[in-house]
């Protein structure tokens, strides 16, 4: 929960604990073994927590210490941050300090205010979609004024931490069935479909098939394109047979997920497949263990599960089953433009909802050399420290003349977990000075001595001065803004 020798202030987070027990100070008090008045003190941040209370409040109440580590909180007051940085509230009195307050005492009501001005967002994007279907007449009536289906989906995952154990438990109960442990994973699952389900796998010429997979129901095959590699291959038929085995646990899920239009609910559906393909190609306990006796090695764990980077490096968000969770990483995957097309946040650490990433974050360094491993140790600006990987992976879909889509994925976790990475020997880190430091974005980030801004942030001022040239490119941050 924090490095060594520093204070615990976990007030908020056990006040809404207890109160989702309904317990009152003094009957939480007695089964802590504190005084009702000291109880008091630590609800009101006036006093750390100790260990020893710590350990006891965990065991009484059988909650994960990590969850209350604050990594609600710290995702919440990101989100607030990114939300009062709009240019509406740039005459607002708000406060960095208002803001951590009510992410602190409810993240819940700072999750639905986010909410709220994502569905603001919504409306002013339909609305400019709409002023351009009257102003420009060679615009078809077909064209639909579409939300953010995806933002919707991407939250409820969230919601659940990235973990499904109902799709965990069915894939590892299938990987036994199905003996994937015998065999290379693509030839097991094509004869698995043949055996279980009656169905065929053909691979087809990238002249013929436009798509990367198509399933026939009438001809019972599935077509695979050969422009993917075996590990997407094998992903592709995995996904296939999450369909055939686990539609009514994954029709159950989404029925609880809040999810109402359709095009959520078609979206949840593909991201539920693919958790469950990436659980059956990586079934858990064996992966977690793997992960834990090779130091979390990708490359490794890749070559013995018969998968990818980038898919090794998405299955290691989910290891979130109680009593036997993993790293809590964070994963984000961008183009060479800078464009976020995944993303899950663990641990705290903060991404922007609605923009890119920070230019000091050497996630966008990868691109220089394909395949190669880039680490760093980056510094929020609340001081929390993390610990990153990085490295280019490619689509399928490339061949001659066709250029292959190159991303970057990057994953990283709390400070605190990085001496169980491989990656992290050679590294001193209790140096917090060699930490490079970073923001969500230019835009959220309020350091005002970066050479690589490209925005002023929208919550301070800056004065521009005609003969003074400062390391910020936008002039000097006035004082009291």
């Amino acid at each position: 929960m924090a490095e060594a020798g520093k204070k615990v202030f976990v007030g908020p987070r056990v006040r809404r604990l207890r109160r989702s027990l309904n317990l009152t100070q003094v009957r939480m008090a007695e089964d802590l073994g504190v005084s009702a008045s000291y109880l008091n003190l630590i609800e009101r941040n006036q006093r750390p927590i100790s260990a020893q209370v710590l350990m006891k409040l965990a065991e009484t109440y059988d909650v994960e210490l990590r969850s209350l580590a604050g990594d609600d909180e710290a995702r919440a007051l990101a989100g607030l941050k990114e939300v009062f940085s709009d240019p509406a509230f740039r005459d607002s009195p708000i406060t960095n300090l208002d803001l951590k307050e009510t992410a602190s005492v409810s993240p819940v009501l700072a999750d639905a205010v986010v909410h709220l001005y994502q569905l603001y967002r919504d409306a002013v994007t339909n609305s400019s979609m709409l002023a351009e279907r009257l102003v420009d007449r060679d615009v078809g009536d077909g064209v639909e004024v579409n939300g953010l289906p995806l933002e919707e989906v991407r939250d409820f995952i969230n919601s659940r931490n990235n973990h499904f154990p109902e799709l965990d438990e069915a894939a590892e109960s299938l990987y036994r069935k199905a003996g994937l442990g015998a065999d290379e994973p693509y030839v097991t699952l094509r004869n698995y479909l043949r055996d279980a389900h009656g169905v065929t796998t053909r691979v087809a010429p990238a002249d013929v098939m436009t798509e990367l997979r198509r399933y026939d129901r009438h001809r019972q095959t599935i077509f695979l394109s050969e422009l993917l590699d075996q590990p997407g291959r094998s992903f592709q038929l995995a996904y296939q047979l999450g369909y055939f085995e686990e539609a009514r646990t994954i029709e159950t899920i989404l029925d609880q997920s809040g999810l109402d239009s359709e095009e959520s609910l078609r979206l949840g559906r593909v991201m539920l497949a693919n958790y469950f393909a990436a659980a059956l190609l990586m079934p858990y306990a064996a992966f977690l263990k793997t992960a834990e006796d090779t130091g979390y090695d990708i490359r490794l764990m890749g070559r013995r599960f018969g998968t990818s980077f980038e898919q090794v490096c998405h299955r290691l968000t989910t290891l979130q089953r109680p009593g036997a969770r993993g790293v809590p990483f964070f994963l984000i995957r961008i183009d060479n433009a800078g464009n976020v097309s995944k993303r899950f946040s663990a641990a705290g650490f903060h991404f922007a909802r609605f923009g890119g990433t920070c230019p000091r974050w050497n996630v966008h360094d990868a691109f220089r050399v394909p395949g190669q491993i880039y680490t760093q140790v980056v510094q929020m600006e609340d001081g929390t420290r993390y610990f990153s990987i990085a490295r280019t992976v490619s689509r399928a879909g490339s061949g001659i003349g066709v250029p292959g889509d190159q991303y970057v994925v990057g994953l990283g976790s709390d400070i605190a977990h990085a001496r169980k990475l491989i990656y992290s020997q050679g590294y001193d880190l209790d140096d917090e000075r060699a930490a490079t430091p970073i923001g969500v974005n230019c835009r959220l980030c309020e350091r005002t001595n970066c050479s690589q801004r490209a925005f002023p942030p929208l919550k301070k001022r800056f004065m521009v001065e005609e003969h003074v040239r400062g390391i910020s490119p936008f002039g000097r941050a006035v004082d009291g803004s």
